[in-house]
């Protein structure tokens, strides 16, 4: 039996990996294959060892070791069905005929990476596992969580298990406890120059450059624009704004009522503000944080 488990969502390879083992009643044997040599593979594929009948041989990264992973295009169809073979793969050559040969023949499981179109996903995702480590998360938290922290189901994870010790899990203590992800910094930012406090902004930029990457930055507050514009011009409720962008609607909300002071005049200087800075850090020497500071510093004159 094989079975291929590929995708770039890592935790849900993990899951699938940890399923398997848990419903097999051998131990598994674990295999870095970016390690593994041509002539172990006989060992690994063909039948039951003296202290085992059956076998669970769990491979990952042979994808990695190119000779190996071109080879087992002449194993796949003799390995022994007394072996279970599992093979890991976040991002395996699909073109390649190992690839295929896995396709026709093993039990597929494709994972996807979840983006913010995923956020209600992701809510529910983390209100059942929260009940899994034994405490309630509500609807209320589990959105806080997300918006706080991103979609990705690791830092999801890790942040659960900070929670587990506490007596109650509601928004602000989520907000107290949970280390935000880059883009609610980004915000932060980005809602001080939406008030008008230019000197705030430039104090927070001096500190941002300790530790952020400014094109990364630029990036995330770029698409805060962009959402601040279509949410000014849309008219029509965050709600309805965030499902046609594929924007978590608790990113929205917040800016709803910036966008309420916003008319088309100012969407079109505020995107024109933006566009510059991004043309100043593709195409001149100038430093990046400076053209970050000035698109700020132009939307503080906005306010």
């Amino acid at each position: 039996m094989i079975t291929l488990i590929t995708g770039e969502n890592t935790f849900e390879n993990e899951r699938a990996v940890a399923r398997i083992i848990a419903d097999s009643t051998v131990v598994p044997e674990k295999v870095d294959g970016s390690e593994l040599e041509l002539r172990q593979l006989p060992d690994l594929l063909m039948g039951g060892t003296l202290f085992a009948a059956q076998r669970l041989v769990i491979i990952k990264t042979l994808s990695e070791n190119k000779t190996l992973w071109n080879e087992m295009e002449q194993w796949i169809g003799r390995i022994s069905p007394d072996v279970h073979l599992v093979v890991v793969e976040a991002k395996p050559d699909k073109r390649t005929k190992t690839y295929k040969l896995f396709q026709k023949q093993a039990t597929v499981y494709e994972s996807k990476l979840w983006g913010e179109r995923d956020a209600a996903k992701a809510e529910q995702w983390t209100a059942n596992e929260a009940k899994t480590l034994g405490f309630t998360l509500d609807k209320k938290s589990a959105r806080a969580l997300v918006a706080r922290i991103g979609v990705d189901q690791w830092e999801l994870y890790r942040a659960l298990e900070k929670l587990t010790v506490l007596p109650d899990v509601t928004p602000a203590i989520i907000e107290e406890t949970i280390e935000a992800h880059p883009s609610e910094n980004v915000f932060y930012l980005f809602e001080t120059a939406l008030k008008g406090d230019a000197a705030k902004v430039r104090d927070m930029v001096k500190v941002l450059r300790l530790s952020e990457d400014p094109y990364r930055l630029f990036g995330l507050m770029s698409t805060q624009a962009l959402q601040l514009a279509t949410l000014s011009l849309a008219n029509k409720p965050a709600a309805d704004v965030a499902k046609e962008l594929g924007a978590h609607p608790f990113a929205l909300s917040k800016l709803a009522p910036y966008a309420k002071k916003y008319d088309h005049a100012k969407s079109k200087k505020l995107l024109a503000a933006f566009a510059k800075a991004d043309e100043a850090m593709k195409t001149s020497a100038v430093d990046p944080w400076l053209a970050v500071e000035e698109a700020l510093v132009k939307v503080c004159l906005l306010s």
